[in-house]
């Protein structure tokens, strides 16, 4: 039988290179003579650069970049051997798990250090670049990227302003002369999985500003913002980034990737599953076995499981879930197209206790599922 391992990770517990591992011991203790491939996957957030270097056959490079309070900061991205394709996780140079809770506040913060890493890449020779977007500290609209490759934006007067969330309203003028021209020769892939709205009631500002320390009154500073640098955008590119979905993910740069980068947004798990080679390796298998944390209502809206789930059902491989727990009802499990689904809990227990016992838990569990499929075949 031949058996493809597509998991996310277990958050906290298990990397997706361990989920793979045993629950291939399991499945060996039954069919020994199985073919399993291992394909541990990502949805574009934190931790994804580590599952998509083997698919790369990438190394890590070492950047200086701007934090998103302008210190500087040393950080990593990778890029393939040939040089020809790097990932880069914004969170890595923007993100919030480079500041202390104190610090946290989108007026103030920039996206400089992502386009700082962009432009490395560029340098050195990149012309594929896949960026995640997701644990962004930002609200800059993209100002802070575009300006590390070269944009400049004025005020009134013609001034150059500072690349930071309260600055966009202060926005009249986009230079883009001194633009590296490397950007247009590159093809850049955005993983996004949300679909907001660059401003508005579903806008960057009023859905992610809170998070992001800003206050009440702060939040609508920069939902009108973002809605005057939109306007800026519009006149000077032709673009209306309103009507880009996405657009308003990590702070609007979801829809300043767009314009800054011609930038494609897709599904962070597509874009991981395309670096995997994941549709060629479902040729001829029988089974797909995913699995998370935890299964539930947000499995539904760009998850890993539903991106595996719909990557499976195009060449009719049934799909099987190993999870932490399940949240969903048997209805719910059917309409998304699972064909088995199992919490690897077996006994009562707090989470601690359920997180030292994960390995051996999900060994049993792979274990069990391989012989129900072995005695279906008797």
């Amino acid at each position: 039988m031949k058996f493809i391992l597509a998991p996310d990770k277990y958050k906290g517990s298990l990397t997706g290179r361990e989920f793979c591992e045993t629950v291939a011991r399991g499945i060996g203790k039954v069919f020994p003579n199985s073919d399993i491939i291992h394909r541990p996957l990502a949805d574009g957030g934190d931790g994804t650069i580590d599952v998509v270097a083997d698919y790369l056959n990438a190394s890590k490079v070492s950047v200086h970049v701007k934090d998103p309070l302008f210190r500087e900061i040393s950080t990593q991205y990778l890029l393939s051997e040939d040089k020809q394709t790097a990932f880069l996780e914004m969170s890595e140079a923007s993100g919030y798990k480079l500041l202390q809770k104190s610090e946290m506040n989108c007026m103030d913060t920039t996206t400089l250090g992502t386009g700082e890493m962009i432009l490395d890449a560029l340098e050195k020779g990149a012309k594929n670049i896949v960026l995640g977007i997701g644990g962004s500290a930002t609200n800059d609209g993209g100002m802070g990227m575009a300006k590390a490759l070269g944009y400049a934006f004025l005020d009134v007067d013609g001034n150059e302003l500072e690349p930071i969330g309260k600055n966009l309203g202060e926005v009249k003028k986009i230079q883009r002369d001194q633009v590296n021209p490397k950007v247009y020769d590159a093809k850049i892939q955005v993983a996004c999985d949300v679909n907001n709205p660059f401003y508005g009631e579903n806008g960057a500002a009023k859905i992610y500003g809170a998070q992001k320390g800003a206050s009440a009154k702060e939040i609508a500073l920069l939902d009108k913002g973002l809605e005057s640098f939109a306007a800026v955008l519009k006149s000077t590119f032709d673009v209306d980034v309103q009507n880009i979905s996405g657009a308003g993910a990590a702070g609007g740069v979801g829809g300043g990737a767009v314009v800054f980068l011609n930038a494609e947004l897709a599904s962070g798990v597509d874009l991981v599953m395309e670096l995997a080679n994941f549709d060629q390796v479902l040729e001829g298998a029988d089974w797909v076995i995913t699995g998370e944390g935890q299964l539930d209502g947000q499995t539904f809206s760009g998850k890993t499981i539903n991106g595996v789930v719909q990557a499976a059902k195009k060449h009719q491989v049934p799909i099987a879930a190993f999870c932490g727990s399940i949240d969903v009802s048997i209805e719910e499990m059917q309409e998304m197209g699972l064909g088995y689904a199992v919490s690897i809990l077996n006994q009562i227990g707090n989470l601690d206790d359920a997180k030292t016992k994960t390995v051996e838990n999900l060994e049993l569990a792979s274990y069990n599922f391989a012989h129900l499929l072995k005695l279906g075949k008797g």
